[in-house]
C-alpha cells in the first residue's frame, strides 16, 4: 500500500486519540490505619470516590476530633478551594494536607499528622462535602469517615501479619515435605525400573548363552 494511503488511514485514528479524555487513576476507598506511634508521623485517611467521573464537581473536607477523655467533637481542620486551615491550637504546625492536589474536585481528603503524642489518641471524624455540577442543577452529597486512633509507644505487629507469616512458614514446610515424598517416589520408581531392566538383560543373556551352547553342541555332533 502506498505511504500516502497509509497516512490517510491513520489520520482518523489519531483524531480520535486526541479527542479522547485523559485517563485518571482509579479511586479506591480503603480502610484507614488506626494505630499511630508516638513521636512519628501518621496519615489520617479520608477518601470519598466520585462515581460519575465525567461530571464536574467541587468538594470540601472538614476534620473533627474528640480526645479519649472528652465527650464532644471539636473542629480542628478544614480544606476548601485549595486552601487549608488549622483551627485547633493543639494541632498547630503539626498538620499537612495529604489529599488531592491542584483541584477543587477532591476525592482524597487525607491529612498528615506530625509528631504524634499520646494526647492525639481519640476519635477522628472526616466530613466530605461534594457538589456535583450538572447542566441544569447542582447535587449535594456528603460522606462521613470515623477513625478510632490508638497511640502506642512503639509499632506492634497486627494479628493478620502474624497469621500470614505463620501460614507462609506452614506452606514452605508443606512444600518441602511434598518434594521429599516426590523424590522418594521417583527414586523407587527408577529403582524398580532398573531392577526390571536388569532382570530382562539377565534373561536375555541366559537365552543367548543357552542358544550358543545348543549351537556348539550341534556343531560337535555334526563333526
Amino acid at each position: 500500500m502506498p505511504a500516502g494511503s497509509q497516512l490517510l488511514l491513520l489520520l482518523p485514528v489519531a483524531s480520535l486519540l486526541l479527542q479522547a479524555p485523559l485517563c485518571r487513576g482509579a479511586c479506591v476507598e480503603l480502610d484507614p490505619d488506626t494505630e499511630a506511634v508516638v513521636n512519628e508521623g501518621f496519615k489520617l485517611s479520608c477518601i470519598f470516590c466520585k462515581m460519575r467521573g465525567e461530571v464536574p464537581a467541587v468538594a470540601s473536607v472538614n476534620w473533627f476530633f474528640r480526645a479519649w477523655d472528652e465527650t464532644k467533637f471539636s473542629h480542628f481542620y478544614s480544606y476548601e478551594d485549595k486552601r487549608a486551615q488549622v483551627i485547633d491550637q493543639r494541632f498547630e504546625d503539626r498538620l499537612g494536607w495529604n489529599g488531592s492536589k491542584n483541584t477543587n474536585d477532591l476525592q482524597d481528603g487525607s491529612i498528615y499528622l506530625l509528631n504524634v503524642t499520646f494526647n492525639d489518641k481519640g476519635t477522628y471524624q472526616c466530613i466530605f462535602s461534594r457538589t456535583l455540577i450538572y447542566s441544569n442543577y447542582d447535587f449535594q452529597t456528603t460522606s462521613n469517615r470515623t477513625i478510632m486512633l490508638n497511640v502506642v509507644p512503639k509499632r506492634t505487629r497486627g494479628l493478620a501479619s502474624i497469621l500470614s507469616e505463620v501460614m507462609m512458614y506452614v506452606s514452605i514446610i508443606g512444600l518441602q515435605l511434598w518434594l521429599v515424598v516426590e523424590m522418594i517416589y521417583c527414586y523407587r520408581k527408577i529403582a524398580a525400573a532398573g531392577e526390571e531392566a536388569l532382570r530382562e538383560s539377565a534373561a536375555e543373556y541366559l537365552a543367548i548363552a543357552s542358544e550358543s551352547k545348543d549351537n556348539c553342541a550341534g556343531v560337535q555332533v555334526a563333526e
